[in-house]
């Protein structure tokens, strides 16, 4: 289970606070983004800070926690409605410990602690996710669904299929922890 996940040296940047993101990343306004530290944006992730609203000054755009993972080829955009003839973009909030898969494209406004999102997913505009759940491969989320703690949703639309162990949050937490540990640049 230990075995590294090796990477070429050049591919990734790392910064001060030990966040691993990918030159092949395509990051749109990153003075919107915040990053915890110690998360990994995969190849071809697209995060998009550029989108947000209108005015002056910086805005934070989206937010991620600490030990996220950001899979290959992911697209994180805020979501956006039009309100009394506006249009405009909302934050998003991503918590520590969350492990996007591979190929999903996220426009959740809140994504909590300890939360798993499998491959091919799609969780719709201003989804609400709670901590501790977890969301099968290829599942659709349909915007304005929040998807309560502790459970695995599952299908198209997602639904809730079971409810997770209350020991959800020390397994996802040792994974996210182990898989950042395990991610290091091929040796000389």
């Amino acid at each position: 289970m230990n075995t590294p996940i090796y990477y070429q040296r050049g591919e990734y940047i790392e910064t001060d606070t030990g966040n691993k993101v990918s030159r092949r990343a395509a990051i749109s306004g990153p003075q919107n983004i915040i990053l915890g530290g110690k998360t990994i944006i995969s190849s071809n992730a697209i995060i998009r800070g550029d989108l947000r609203r209108t005015g002056p000054g910086h805005a934070v755009v989206i937010s991620l926690g600490r030990y996220c993972l950001v899979g290959e080829g992911c697209i994180m955009r805020p979501p956006y409605k039009t309100y009394r003839g506006v249009f405009n973009y909302y934050p998003m909030k991503i918590g520590d410990n969350v492990h996007i898969g591979a190929n999903s494209i996220v426009e959740a406004a809140t994504i909590g602690n300890y939360v798993e999102i499998g491959k091919n997913c799609i969780i719709g505009k201003f989804v609400i996710i709670k901590d501790c759940a977890k969301i099968a491969d290829d599942t659709i989320i349909p915007p304005n669904t929040v998807v309560p703690a502790l459970t695995l949703f599952a299908g198209n639309p997602g639904q809730i299929v079971e409810d997770l162990p209350e020991t959800m949050q020390e397994m996802v937490e040792a994974q996210t922890k182990q898989y950042y540990t395990r991610f290091q640049p091929y040796p000389n």
